[in-house]
């Protein structure tokens, strides 16, 4: 499905204005400082005020905190260590990293992509890394550090843009989080939610917890397909066009063959990875199995298997990592497997820096209550409209993939406005399950576009490895295809499952 490059059309100049000016904002760590200082002169404002609103976290009046206070600045400086040592992303993405950083000093992972693309056609590389991303969702966070950047190696190993890839790995993992052939622990997190929403109207409901699982599986399908599309006839074109990669990034475009030690090395590493790959299957298949949680499920929230999807990702990159640069003679000596882990953490300073910005933004925002505020008023606001099933349906989604620009949390987001949305939608006779639905396309289309998002300064990283001077406005330009596409065709692809009566997922005691 790939192209020449192409003249730029109209379209693709707005584009190009959208990159320039994004890449004109400060930088990433200046940007989130000034949102930290927007934070708390809003909070300030807005807490001069009474709402006549109800939080739903407690059932009590909804009030903003003023985060400019003597104790909630001094709360903030004592926990300023800890909520940058403790935010989840930091920790994901670092000890995957050491792995990964091993496998790729040693020649590993550059072996194995080489290998690959030498039996997988050209043309189908998108579709491929688009479902890699997509099934990454079971291994929760695993997909920002591990998907993405393979996508612009493995485009880039086959003479297409890197961007390209990271764009079509960023769509599959991010934009089409809620769709996916494998249930994950998301499912019943939001079902739970769904369910106690439910519950306030009609005690009897009981949702299954994978009372989305058809929807998304054939979800899946359609964002391989427009991902697909949008990557090959207008992402691409659009990049060759006029986003030419650093010199010495492209004078290493291009694949050669393995040598025959390499392929011997490769071969021994592969089933390194295959032993320890079936001996934790064997381990998890028992039902008394250490892996389950106290639900006795794999992938049940809590599970030890989910929580420790990362570790697992270190380990199944590091043993054959290390053991085919022994093979290859890449390696000599522990200290070159030291080396390999600081060379990639060296890397990844400029990501830290972001990263204890972000935390302390994010901070501030949720101890504001202003998102809670942003969630409540627009959910009544919707309500107030009282408008016809179909364009309801369409609200919440657009309201979802709002408020995903400034809260992006998908269960907290979802505990916001399920006590709202759902009761709303059941009187109008829409099940839980479809609110659900509809909460889930919003979740996901927006991620790709919001720096507020925790992995998306992380994209920008992975970026500027091919084009130094990429920035903020070059992701939201590359991605915003990706997140308008996403959001009409799979809005319009729900109404009309829900128009054909068919069923989302495995039935709810629920009646619509």
């Amino acid at each position: 499905m790939n192209q020449a490059p192409l003249p730029a059309t109209r379209t693709q100049r707005v584009l190009a204005s959208i990159e320039r000016v994004g890449n004109k904002l400060p930088d990433p760590a200046v940007l989130f400082i000034a949102l930290l200082f927007v934070t708390w002169a809003l909070s300030l404002l807005f807490s001069l005020f009474e709402y006549d609103l109800i939080d739903p976290r407690n059932g009590e009046p909804l009030v903003v905190v003023n985060q400019l206070s003597a104790g909630a600045m001094t709360q903030f400086l004592s926990a300023m260590v800890t909520t940058f040592a403790h935010f989840h992303p930091i920790g994901v993405v670092l000890v995957a990293m050491l792995g990964i950083g091993v496998a790729e000093h040693t020649g590993f992972i550059n072996s194995t992509l080489r290998a690959m693309l030498g039996v997988t056609a050209r043309w189908l590389l998108t579709p491929m890394v688009i479902v890699v991303g997509i099934v990454s969702h079971t291994a929760a966070d695993a997909g920002y550090v591990l998907v993405i950047p393979l996508g612009g190696i493995i485009f880039h190993a086959a003479g297409r843009h890197p961007l390209a890839g990271i764009a079509a790995a960023f769509a599959g993992v991010s934009g089409g989080y809620s769709a996916n052939f494998i249930p994950s622990a998301i499912d019943p997190m939001l079902q739970g939610i769904s369910q106690s929403a439910a519950q306030i109207i009609d005690p009897s409901v009981v949702l299954n917890p994978l009372n989305n699982y058809f929807f998304t599986s054939v979800s899946s399908l359609l964002i391989i397909l427009v991902g697909w599309l949008v990557t090959d006839r207008f992402v691409e074109p659009r990049l060759q066009h006029g986003s030419p990669l650093d010199e010495n990034v492209a004078a290493e475009t291009g694949m050669q063959e393995l040598g025959e030690r390499e392929r011997q090395a490769l071969r021994i590493a592969l089933w390194s990875m295959l032993a320890v790959v079936l001996l934790l299957v064997f381990s998890a298949v028992p039902e008394n199995s250490a892996w389950r949680g106290p639900g006795g499920s794999l992938t049940e929230a809590g599970a030890p298997l989910m929580a420790s999807i990362v570790p697992l990702i270190f380990l199944l990159f590091l043993l054959p990592g290390v053991i085919y640069g022994i093979a290859a003679g890449t390696i000599s000596s522990s200290r070159d497997v030291i080396e390999g882990m600081t060379k990639t953490m060296q890397t990844m300073g400029y990501y830290l820096v972001i990263m204890f910005f972000i935390a302390q933004f994010i901070y501030a925002f949720s101890a504001s209550n202003l998102g809670i505020l942003l969630a409540v008023k627009g959910a009544a606001g919707l309500q107030a409209l009282g408008l016809p099933g179909a364009l309801t349906i369409s609200g919440i989604v657009l309201l979802t993939g709002l408020l995903n620009l400034f809260v992006g949390s998908a269960s907290a987001k979802w505990a916001l406005l399920a006590p709202i949305l759902v009761p709303m939608l059941m009187k109008l006779g829409a099940s839980p399950d479809l609110t659900q639905a509809a909460y889930r396309i919003g979740d996901s289309t927006t991620n790709i576009i919001t720096p507020l998002m925790p992995y998306f300064p992380l994209v920008v990283v992975y970026c500027q490895r091919y084009i130094r001077s990429a920035g903020i406005g070059t992701v939201t330009a590359l991605m915003l295809p990706y997140s308008v596409t996403f959001i009409v065709l799979w809005t319009l692809f729900l109404l009309g499952y829900w128009a054909l009566d068919l069923p989302l997922g495995l039935q709810s005691s629920y009646t619509y």
